[in-house]
């Protein structure tokens, strides 16, 4: 893994390698940023750069390369959020190794991927993945034995915000009293989750979203896809990487999302009650986070066709297929009812965090959208 496989950044890059060069690297450092903005690349991508630096000889030997272009480096530690399968002990914590396999073939594939992703992974969509307490008894005894190669041990946590309280009490002691030679970096979507002593000890790098030129320089240089369709798909990815990717793919998830998105506001309009019904129970069946994936689409798609009634194309970002449906919905959406869709959608996200039912939360939406698109 090396900076070349890193999207945009060069910023975040510049500022990550003048820490060592100037000799100011601190022994925890904590990436965020929002989702798809390449975190987790960058982290790798340095915990590498500082593995192949501290090796004894001016040149990484073949075999350290080898290692890390394989991420298969032995001073290399990754921590990442698991679930409990039904074959484990009912005492058992899991750890990060329990899916060492999963994880490992998940990273080669690529380092731009979600919490959902990671999930299916797993094999557990329906569960909420944590970092456990044994997670950190684990990585206690991994960091202090002695670096295999006579430089940095580089620990990589993924998404630390996921840590349960005592696991995040052990880490703080860790962090506070680190190995020799040990290096943490975090990679956190949400900080303000983590005890406030864990982020007062570790140097916080805040990083942009991905530029859009970047984005589109990387779809033709990547994908191979021509300049007009990059320039449209950089638009709507805003700065998100994957989303770019999710884009490419057809019968994408963005594409089922549209079409429940329609569904919804069809009958709604129509108030077919019975069929809003089936509506909601359809969109219970699916996991937890993939509901709360459709209503931030929700929110995405509502705002779009609000702002598609300005009729300025510079503040529309949408596929075609999602433009085609809004030159006849977004007359619906207007300055009365905008906010009170927008509030109606969060309190489902909330709701459905909360682990309520999903039935009678996306039906209690769909009546309440009956009463909103007759406010005009």
């Amino acid at each position: 893994m090396n900076w070349s496989e890193v999207i945009g950044q060069k910023e975040a890059e510049e500022r990550l390698k003048q820490l060592v060069q100037e000799e100011r690297l601190p022994h925890a450092l904590m990436l965020c940023g929002p989702q798809g903005c390449g975190k987790l690349p960058l982290a790798v991508a340095f915990g590498c750069y500082l593995l192949e630096q501290s090796t004894n000889t001016q040149h990484p030997s073949p075999n350290t390369q080898a290692m890390l272009a394989k991420l298969e480096h032995p001073d290399l530690h990754f921590t990442y959020p698991t679930i409990k399968l039904p074959s484990m002990s009912a005492d058992h914590k899991p750890v990060s190794d329990d899916f060492a396999k999963e994880w490992h073939e998940l990273v080669m594939r690529g380092l731009y991927f979600t919490m959902e992703e990671w999930m299916t992974a797993m094999g557990g969509e329906n569960q909420q993945a944590i970092i456990t307490a044994g997670e950190s008894d684990d990585l206690v005894r991994k960091l202090s034995l002695k670096s295999s190669q006579g430089g940095y041990k580089v620990s990589i946590i993924w998404l630390p915000e996921r840590m349960n309280i005592e696991c995040a009490n052990k880490l703080l002691k860790l962090i506070e009293e680190p190995p020799t030679q040990t290096v943490f970096i975090m990679v956190s979507e949400e900080p303000d989750k983590l005890l406030e002593t864990i982020r007062s000890r570790v140097q916080r790098i805040d990083i942009k979203k991905i530029s859009n030129e970047d984005i589109e320089h990387a779809l033709i240089e990547k994908r191979g896809i021509t300049q007009e369709d990059a320039h449209r798909i950089a638009r709507l990815a805003n700065g998100n990487w994957m989303k770019a990717l999710d884009e490419l793919q057809v019968g994408s998830e963005n594409e089922l999302f549209l079409d429940m998105y329609i569904m919804l506001m069809r009958l709604a309009y129509q108030r077919k009650i019975k069929d809003l019904r089936k509506w909601s129970e359809q969109m219970a069946g699916m996991g937890r986070e993939k509901q709360k994936r459709w209503l931030t689409f929700f929110l995405r798609m509502t705002r779009e066709n609000f702002m598609y009634n300005f009729g300025d194309e510079e503040l529309v970002y949408m596929t075609q297929r999602e433009e085609d449906f809004a030159k006849n919905f977004a007359r619906f959406v207007n300055e009365k009812n905008i906010l009170p869709i927008s509030d109606l959608a969060n309190l489902a996200i909330r709701d459905i965090g909360q682990n309520a039912n999903g039935k009678i939360v996306f039906f209690d939406l769909a009546l309440q959208m009956i009463v909103l698109l007759l406010q005009k």
